[in-house]
């Protein structure tokens, strides 16, 4: 149990912590100890603890309970060989103790045998009348194990011995989500509801389930209940205004937005979706502001930087644009989004160089798309690189074999280089595979275009 200030258990408490001070030795009951150590555990007070399981067991050694506190410290310290030398000592003391179950279950999961940890919580199943941590440690364990049909077996459970077990009911619904079992959720939900119609958690779980079906008139209905049960809870706000913003409803959604912000401290998300909402409504400064609370409130949140980054953009002030992508990939540099942008932002400010890098360390991050090896090539064509650019080509070819499109751009480098052979080579599977795309030989290697071999051996060949 907790101590609390406002009645007489914070006593024993006052007195612990004056005898460390003092070094004077006073006496405590053991249930006294046992509920200072809990105090310090739950606090997350270690040391605090086991000063006060120490002079515990010197005033109470035969103390069961608090040689089993002593138990979970030598869990939590990953001393598990003494933990399991201490319980094995208590349950020939006391075979019919749930706790020494639970204890030696903790010491199976910390070793990674949950179906062990399973097998001796169910025995300390039988042991107890107090069942409903039991069945959340058993489908903890199931959860483990990525036996989820039999996880959310037990946190059902928990949820029938106490239907206020929120815990329990996150859990039943990821697992039911994790089974792509979206239309069993709403089932169990709407079961669930009758018995207990006033639920907010279960009526917002409720609604982000219509919401992965895209049954907004539902997932609406189900946000309007929640709030209804409590118009406090911000959560329904939240996934409201994204209901709303896919009616396109972007004002309504713009309202349960602001909510949010005044019933708590303001989230960069809602100030973000207001800005997307008031940007849909075609009020660039209103967005744009929104943009600027959002990265103020939360200066980590690339999807800020990106979504002043891309108004810029729009307004071809890509100045601006070049300075808010920096500022993005400042944050999150392994973004493949993010370099594409960067590389369009520096082509269009004739800034090649940069550009090129962009699409480079696109590549780099797995993005192979067809239009980064080609914006690529281009740049380095540009640049006077031909022979990178056959590299660069050559790499995509691996990926998009017989494509003309990079075909007639290898003729056009080898051409470029005086290797008429392999120009010719990289012209004919050109021609064979589209003949149509011969206008990037003129547009991008004009020189190439002018050459007596080049222009004869097109028209035998067209």
């Amino acid at each position: 149990m907790e101590f609390s200030h406002d009645d007489n258990n914070d006593l024993p408490l006052t007195k612990f912590e004056s005898m460390l001070k003092t070094n004077h030795v006073l006496f405590f009951d053991s249930e006294e100890f046992e509920n200072i150590i809990h105090h310090y555990l739950n606090q997350g007070k270690i040391a605090l603890a086991k000063k006060a399981i120490k002079l515990g067991l010197d005033q109470h050694p035969t103390s069961i309970n608090l040689r089993l506190f002593k138990v979970e410290i030598y869990v939590f310290e990953d001393k598990l060989i003494q933990a399991d030398t201490l319980l094995n000592e208590l349950y020939n003391l006391d075979p019919m103790n749930e706790e020494i179950f639970i204890q030696k279950a903790n010491i199976f999961s910390k070793k990674d045998d949950h179906e062990q940890a399973i097998q001796v919580l169910k025995k300390a199943l039988e042991l107890t009348d107090d069942v409903v941590d039991l069945y959340s440690l058993i489908g903890m364990e199931y959860l483990f194990l990525d036996q989820f049909e039999e996880a959310k077996e037990f946190f059902m459970k928990c949820l029938e011995e106490d239907i206020e077990d929120y815990s329990a009911l996150y859990n039943i619904i990821y697992c039911f989500e994790f089974l792509n079992q979206t239309e069993e959720a709403i089932e169990y939900l709407n079961v669930f509801l009758d018995k207990n119609p006033y639920c907010e958690v279960a009526w917002h779980q409720l609604g982000k389930q219509y919401y992965t079906l895209k049954n907004y008139k539902k997932a609406l209905a189900a946000f309007d209940f929640a709030i209804i049960s409590d118009d406090t809870f911000v959560g329904a706000y939240i996934e409201r205004g994204k209901v709303l913003e896919k009616l396109k409803r972007f004002e309504e959604a713009i309202e349960n937005y602001t909510i949010t912000l005044q019933l708590d401290e303001p989230t960069s998300f809602a100030l973000l979706r207001i800005g997307f909402c008031y940007e849909k409504l075609r009020n660039d400064d209103l967005a744009v502001q929104y943009y600027y609370k959002t990265v103020h409130e939360d200066p980590l949140l690339d999807k800020g930087w990106i979504a002043i980054t891309r108004y810029y953009n729009r307004k071809r002030n890509y100045q601006k644009a070049l300075y808010y992508i920096n500022k993005a990939i400042n944050i999150d540099s392994e973004n493949v989004t993010y370099w594409k942008l960067y590389s369009q932002i520096n082509h269009r400010l004739n800034h090649f160089e940069e550009a090129e890098r962009g699409f480079k360390k696109t590549l780099e991050l797995g993005n192979y798309e067809l239009s980064t090896w080609l914006s690529r090539g281009d740049l380095l064509i540009k640049l006077g690189e031909p022979e990178a650019a056959i590299l660069n080509f050559e790499q995509a070819v691996e990926f998009y074999p017989e494509n003309a499109e990079l075909e007639y751009r290898l003729a056009g480098c080898y051409f470029s280089l005086n290797e008429n052979e392999k120009g010719l080579f990289h012209l004919k599977n050109g021609l064979r595979y589209n003949e149509d795309y011969t206008f990037i030989i003129d547009e991008l290697f004009p020189e190439v275009a002018n050459k007596m071999l080049v222009k004869n051996f097109l028209k035998e060949n067209q």
